[in-house]
């Protein structure tokens, strides 16, 4: 007897979404995944072709619910942004996410991270960036073949898919965007964002400044064109009447000629 095994009778592969584990173990490492992810979709918010995730499990092969990692961050270049329980690499294309990060804490084992390594390698990252905010070490490496070879010298470094670049300061790590602006927290992004309101406000105001002195210009300008023409009306009234009274005169003198009458 043959055990029909056909799709619709085969048991269905749950991928789970989560495994239970919080995002971050400590205030520090959520900030810098919040901080990292949050500009990353800043900077690509009109593409829609670039899909970033933080915390997301990624599934690289069909039918296996236990290959899988969550990257702290992965940005996806030919994936439509949208909402995932998962990334089920299968579903996308086959696109492998090019770029990924993780952001170190003190509950990381070296093997862990070996591990992660391994699989990033394995499934074709092309870049990876691994940040201590602890010790301020920042390590980065890009794909070389099939290996991910470590970046020799990574301070100052850009990165070749995601055009940003690396600073290490001496206390912390600051990342600018292609066109130089640094990466801003969330609540360093709302105080930009007031006080490029204030701006604003300060320009409008001044703008309306200008108006009123211009329009009070315009209104000084109007009332001494005014004065000006009263008078030369007033001047041109003024030779009227003395050329009326001139010709009223001559026409006395004419009158009283005719009459004989002599001065």
């Amino acid at each position: 007897m043959t055990q029909d095994i056909s799709p619709s009778n085969q048991e269905e592969i749950i991928y789970p979404e989560t495994d239970g584990m919080p995002m971050a173990e400590n205030t520090k490492q959520f900030k810098w995944i919040v901080l990292i992810k949050e500009n990353l979709e800043i900077l690509f918010a009109s593409n829609s072709e670039v899909f970033v995730a933080g915390d997301l499990f990624w599934y690289p092969v069909e039918g296996d619910n236990t290959t899988r990692l969550a990257p702290d961050i992965m940005v996806v270049f030919g994936c439509k942004k949208g909402d995932r329980g998962s990334y089920q690499q299968w579903n996308e294309n086959n696109i492998v996410p090019q770029v990924v990060f993780e952001i170190l804490s003190p509950g990381n084992r070296p093997k862990e991270m070996e591990n992660k390594f391994l699989f990033y390698q394995k499934y074709g990252v092309e870049e990876y960036y691994i940040f201590n905010p602890d010790k301020n070490e920042l390590a980065g490496y890009v794909i070389q073949g099939n290996k991910l070879e470590k970046i020799p010298e990574i301070n100052g470094w850009i990165s070749p898919r995601l055009g940003i670049r690396f600073e290490l300061k001496e206390d912390t790590l600051e990342i600018f965007t292609p066109s130089g602006e640094k990466f801003l927290t969330p609540l360093e992004l709302s105080q930009e964002r007031k006080i490029e309101q204030q701006r604003a406000e300060l320009e409008r105001q001044r703008a309306e400044l200008e108006y009123q002195r211009a329009e009070s210009e315009y209104s000084r300008a109007e009332t001494e064109k005014q004065r000006a023409e009263t008078e030369r009306q007033e001047k041109e009234q003024a030779l009227a009447e003395l050329e009326a009274e001139k010709q009223r005169y001559q026409a006395l003198m004419e009158e009283l000629k005719a009459r004989g009458i002599d001065f």
